[in-house]
């Protein structure tokens, strides 16, 4: 994941201020040497590295700083708020147009990602806007680009034409004629990835541009090409007018160095972030929220987002219904797990959680887990799923139900152990008031209780002493 090293080093160097009741300068200077070699090891531009650290610095150096209450967590903000002003304050939005056709040029280097971009912005902007997008293929160059293009369109079930290889601006005219002929309100240009020295293969995203008079050009970024990146994203701007970046494998093995530069140095909005392999893996870039990640803090509007994208409320309802009864069982437990797998990546859903980085090793988190959970399921009788009892008192059950899921027996014990503790706990929300629920919420999980409270439940339960 990207900023995974960046985020370890950021912590490392902010801890050392937060348990402190007073900062001097000599902190403060110790903490910025850090945050720079931090921000310079993940490839940030130097000039921008040179840029954010003096800015920290200098109001970090206030006399509400030095002789302030909690000091260390006001320079905590002032990182977080510089982080979130380099990456551009706020989230970009699309230029869509209400009525009428509204055209996308999509634009970047070869093998930047770009065509499963284009396939990922339009099923963005068809669930979010309703628009009815085309894909155009022009790009006429790389092997099999077309056919890339329209098994994409075949997934995702959205209309791509194309007109073999052939001339790319008849093709983008045609495109955008035969759309306006049958009410397309969105069109996606999918060009040729080209290299930012090639004069020749310049000049004609340039006609493209004149062509098809876009409302957005967006350029595909590879987020694993760091520092670099800026450089192609200043030279695309200076030869088109780019609205705005899609950073794409914003998910793997990258420093980061690239989201933290463009906008500083080219001034152009990052308004996308590719986050996995998947069709549905594209996300809004929101620089605040991408800051608190990158400063471990979690991204919790994020994660409600997605959930709310990606689970039913009606769904979400009748589990937590369920749940609450006290009588969940392995097909309730299956139907969470299918609901988490429709979110993404475990280890993603969990680095969005507050606090989940300081734990660690998120990246062993192993997604298969869900499917081993699955087949361990699958492996059960109708009624044994039905009725986990039936299960937890035989251990010639799990025996069994292990060999037919080719799982260890000792991970069906923890399977039956994770049930019991999610009834466990359901059955300890049940009636409690909502400070119970607080302190249950920051892992009190016995909630407190009054002697009289104690000698009343007593009473109800027949004076029976537990």
């Amino acid at each position: 994941m990207a900023f995974e090293d960046l985020t370890s080093r950021f912590q490392m160097a902010l801890r050392r201020l937060t348990g402190k009741a007073k900062l001097t300068q000599k902190d403060i200077d110790e903490m910025m040497r850090e945050v720079r070699l931090s921000l310079l090891e993940a490839d940030v531009n130097y000039k921008v590295v040179k840029e954010f650290t003096e800015e920290v610095r200098q109001i970090a150096y206030g006399e509400k700083i030095l002789k302030g209450l909690k000091p260390g967590e006001q320079v905590v903000k002032i990182v977080n708020d510089e982080l979130t002003n380099l990456m551009g304050e706020e989230a970009s939005e699309l230029n869509l147009n209400k009525d009428g056709l509204t055209t996308i040029l999509m634009v970047g280097l070869q093998g930047a990602g770009k065509t499963t971009t284009v396939g990922k912005l339009a099923n963005f902007v068809r669930k979010k806007y309703s628009k009815k997008p085309l894909l155009i293929a022009a790009d006429i160059y790389r092997p099999a680009a077309i056919e890339q293009l329209q098994t994409v369109g075949e997934q995702l079930n959205i209309e791509v034409f194309e007109e073999g290889q052939i001339n790319p601006e008849k093709i983008v005219k045609d495109g955008l004629a035969y759309a306006k002929e049958n009410d397309f309100d969105l069109v996606i240009v999918d060009t040729a990835g080209r290299l930012h020295i090639d004069d020749k293969m310049m000049n004609e995203i340039k006609q493209l541009e004149k062509i098809s008079k876009p409302d957005e050009v967006l350029l595909t970024v590879d987020a694993m090409t760091g520092q670099d990146a800026v450089n192609v994203a200043d030279t695309f701007n200076k030869a088109l007018t780019i609205t705005g970046c899609i950073l794409t494998k914003l998910d793997g093995d990258t420093r980061g160095g690239a989201a933290l530069s463009i906008r500083k140095i080219t001034g152009v909005p990052i308004k996308f972030a590719g986050m996995g392999e998947k069709l549905e893996d594209i996300e809004v870039f929101h620089p605040e929220r991408m800051a608190s990640r990158i400063l471990g803090m979690g991204d919790i509007l994020s994660l409600v987002e997605k959930a709310q994208e990606e689970i039913d409320e009606d769904e979400a309802m009748s589990m937590m219904e369920k749940m609450m009864t006290g009588k969940f069982n392995y097909n309730d437990l299956l139907k969470q797990m299918k609901m988490i797998k429709r979110m993404g990546k475990f280890s993603g859903i969990l680095k969005m959680l507050p606090g989940m980085k300081n734990l660690g090793n998120m990246d062993k988190v192993d997604d298969k887990q869900l499917e081993y959970i699955e087949a361990i399921v699958n492996s059960m009788t109708f009624d044994e799923r039905k009725k986990p009892e039936l299960i937890n008192r035989s251990s010639s059950r799990r025996n069994r139900v292990a060999n037919g899921s080719g799982r260890s027996y000792s991970e069906v014990n923890k399977l039956v152990q994770m049930l019991e503790k999610q009834q466990t706990m359901m059955r300890r929300m049940q009636g409690m008031n909502p400070s119970s629920l607080q302190n249950m919420a920051q892992g009190n999980f016995q909630p407190k209780t009054s002697r009289k409270d104690r000698r009343s439940k007593m009473k109800k339960k027949g004076g029976f002493r537990f």
